[in-house]
């Protein structure tokens, strides 16, 4: 994977809210960015984005566009359409690959996503980001105090259920994938959650409808449900990096300075912590850049 140019300060992979943040930290400290993008961002079947002061309630792809242009302002900032392939050492440099072109850098950071496994249940993947959601702090305060459902994937789904009240009256669909002890129970109930032990067997209608087992149909404002996530990538994996394991899947293992357990390869956003936003996407992607940095000027990792 040798290369014979001269190699950028550091290669981003991964072109939405961390990667960006992370490249305009660097870009105003004019050292040289390649940001690598395969423009799959996790939460592009959301038709708005809520949370992220200045930006609450814009599409999704709006806020990343409007990132992008602010950041090919700056001359020392370079976009790679496509997938990094491989990447490798080749002496004290990193090696990205991507489509043919191998991109050398002295840091690298990884801001390459999760991807969201919901359960196979028909309408669900359909309705992802519109009327199933995972985050109540996106898209609760949007269903107007209207009936909420929790689809139930684990014991995870307790924790949501007992928060969701807050924005509307909830019913867990336990769907033989949960079932609460007493204490739990007690808990719910406190809340005032209902538990709906009866089988899901689809989900229709404009908004969120739970059609069970027995035929009966519950209309829903909207649906939760904690899907599971995997790496969007393998490029973590290949490269050697630790991962820790998260109530809802793998995530790159790294210390507060957002550096993993390889030397020179950073990680942040939703592939490095065990739940996401897009604010706290942008907030890794300056301690991980910031981070990066400094290892430039003092040597140290």
């Amino acid at each position: 994977m040798a290369v014979d140019v001269m190699p950028v300060d550091v290669a981003i992979v991964g072109g939405s809210y961390a990667g960006l943040s992370a490249a305009l930290q660097l870009a105003r400290a004019r050292r040289s960015v390649v940001v690598v993008d395969a423009g799959a961002r996790r939460n592009r079947f959301a038709e708005s984005s809520h949370g992220f002061l200045s930006r609450d309630g814009e599409a999704p792809a709006a806020i990343a566009a409007h990132g992008r242009e602010q950041l090919l302002a700056y001359p020392n900032v370079r976009f790679v359409e496509g997938t990094a392939d491989t990447a490798g050492r080749d002496g004290a440099n990193l090696v990205v690959s991507v489509q043919g072109e191998n991109i050398a850098a002295r840091r690298l950071i990884l801001a390459t996503g999760v991807v969201d496994e919901l359960p196979s249940i028909p309408g669900l993947q359909e309705r992802w980001g519109r009327a199933v959601f995972h985050c109540p702090y996106c898209h609760g305060y949007e269903l107007g105090q209207g009936r909420i459902g929790v689809l139930a994937t684990g014991e995870h789904s307790f924790h949501q259920a007992m928060m969701l009240p807050d924005w509307g009256p909830t019913i867990l669909f336990a769907n033989e994938a949960f079932e609460p002890d007493a204490a739990q129970a007690a808990m719910l109930e406190a809340r005032g959650v209902e538990i709906e032990r009866e089988r899901v067997v689809a989900v229709d209608g404009a908004k969120a409808s739970v059609v069970l087992d027995g035929g009966r149909s519950v209309s829903l404002e909207g649906l939760f449900v904690a899907s599971r996530t995997r790496m969007a990538s393998d490029l973590p994996a290949a490269l050697g990096c630790e991962f820790e394991d998260g109530p809802l899947g793998p995530y790159i293992r790294t210390n507060e300075a957002k550096e993993t357990s390889v030397e020179g390869i950073y990680a942040c956003g939703d592939a490095a912590r065990g739940a996401g936003s897009v604010s706290h996407a942008v907030g890794d992607g300056v301690t991980a850049a910031v981070a990066a940095h400094k290892s430039l000027i003092f040597g140290v990792h």
